[in-house]
């Protein structure tokens, strides 16, 4: 197939969307911190992009989307060489397109990028920097690179039409167009897992740890919104219609979910937030990522609404089941991937794209339904227990969490010899974020 220029640039721009959302993601977080904990927060969504976007070159791409048709369903090719015919069309993944295959990875690896990004926000304030890099680095090889390969490489084509070579819930027909499995329920599970290993913050339930700048989370929610189009939209992996359907289904969901939250808030607690406007919207568009392209524009906004509900109740979870998600990672990133996946298998309808199934609405039965859990229920028990385990062993041996002091005192100075703001005359960055006490000591002599 022939390169096309247009469904390339598209992409290439929908790459660049997608890796904004990783900064936006650090703000958003970093807002919703203690003012202590600011930059550690950021700087473990930052740490995600040079690993993981150095595994992906050298492994991560062939064992997401070997192309050896021989490979396992559960994992692609180990090879040092997946990107060596890069400039090539892309002619695998059920099908050729009119990109290169160095376009198309390079879209693939932002994902990957901003999937253990997610699970950061479940164990705020209280992790090492040093474990979670070596965290991050393993979890991608052994959870991540897998599970792509399984929702996201639908094989290659041959010339009779048959697909050799797909990933076990694709070849299920497990309906995923853009990460509501492989990303959000994923980095949920494994978010869930994390904040059971590390235990609970200092304080938690007794010291008041509100958002120190609501400021950092609009301006992070903003960023998620405005490249979440490139993630959805860019899935089609081409400027075409189904593109623009995705595009339309995430401004809408996304819109609902905001109000949606909105209004459980203002019937439970007397108040609509800004925080809770932010969390809205980014549960929107969590839900609406595995439905964008497979239902029509009236449906993402129910599902839009729903999930903004429902998310809102379960953040609540947490108090009652006794773990500390610190941003609520569980809540929305788990219980919205889950409700979007599922809200498949009611609204699907084949009329908006010929390749979906028809959900129970649209007179499908329960067979989209059935097989949407699979998917969800899959990918949530393997990196549950995959996570539980590796965290465990992190634990005991490296250490994950910090000290008791370290966690009282802040993290950013103990971690990074920084902090966010100049309250005290410690802060700013480099060498000069925090003195030594003789340093400090000569600095008075002068």
């Amino acid at each position: 197939m022939e390169l096309s220029a247009g469904d390339t640039a598209w992409m290439l721009a929908a790459t660049a969307l997608v890796l904004l959302m990783t900064p936006g993601l650090a703000f958003f977080y970093g807002g919703m911190t203690r003012a202590k904990s600011t930059l550690n927060m950021m700087m473990m969504s930052f740490i995600c992009v040079g690993i993981v976007s150095v595994l992906w070159v050298i492994y991560g791409y062939s064992l997401a989307f070997g192309s050896d048709t021989s490979t396992s369903k559960f994992y692609g090719a180990f090879s040092l060489s997946g990107l060596s015919s890069g400039i090539n069309a892309l002619v695998n993944n059920g099908g050729p397109y009119g990109i290169p295959v160095i376009v198309f990875a390079a879209f693939q690896l932002m994902f990957a990028v901003i999937t253990p990004a997610l699970i950061s926000g479940s164990i705020a304030d209280r992790t090492k920097f040093i474990t979670w890099g070596i965290f991050v680095a393993i979890w991608v090889s052994v959870v991540y690179f897998p599970v792509a390969h399984w929702v996201f490489d639908f094989g290659t084509k041959l010339d009779d039409g048959s697909i050799i070579g797909a990933g076990w819930l694709a070849a299920k027909g497990v309906e995923d167009f853009a990460g509501g499995t492989a990303v959000h329920i994923n980095a949920g599970a494994a978010g869930l897992a994390l904040a059971i290993v590390l235990g609970k913050r200092v304080g938690w339930r007794k010291d008041p740890m509100r958002p120190h700048n609501i400021t950092l989370v609009l301006l992070g929610a903003g960023l998620l919104w405005f490249g979440w189009f490139g993630f959805n939209a860019g899935s089609a992996l081409g400027a075409n219609g189904l593109a623009g359907l995705a595009f339309m289904n995430t401004q809408v969901a996304t819109a609902a979910a905001l109000i949606g939250w909105l209004v459980v808030e203002r019937i439970r607690d007397g108040h609509a937030t800004s925080l809770g406007a932010a969390s809205g919207a980014v549960a929107g568009l969590v839900a609406i990522t595995p439905a964008c392209a497979f239902v029509a524009p009236w449906a993402a906004v129910v599902i839009g609404f729903i999930a903004g509900g429902i998310c809102a109740t379960a953040v609540g979870l947490k108090y009652k089941l006794g773990y500390d998600d610190s941003l609520d990672v569980v809540g929305v990133h788990l219980v919205g991937g889950i409700v979007g996946c599922l809200s498949i298998g009611f609204f699907g309808t084949s009329a908006v794209n010929s390749i979906g199934l028809d959900g129970l609405f649209y007179g499908g039965g329960t067979k989209l339904l059935g097989i949407q859990a699979l998917g969800a229920g899959s990918v949530l028990a393997y990196s549950f227990i995959v996570t539980l385990v590796l965290g465990f062993i992190l634990d005991k041996t490296l250490g994950f969490r910090i000290s008791r002091d370290a966690e009282i005192e802040g993290i950013d100075l103990i971690e990074h010899a920084e902090t966010a703001y100049e309250l005290d005359g410690r802060g700013g960055g480099g060498f000069g974020g925090v003195l030594s006490g003789s340093a400090r000591a000569t600095e008075g002599a002068h």
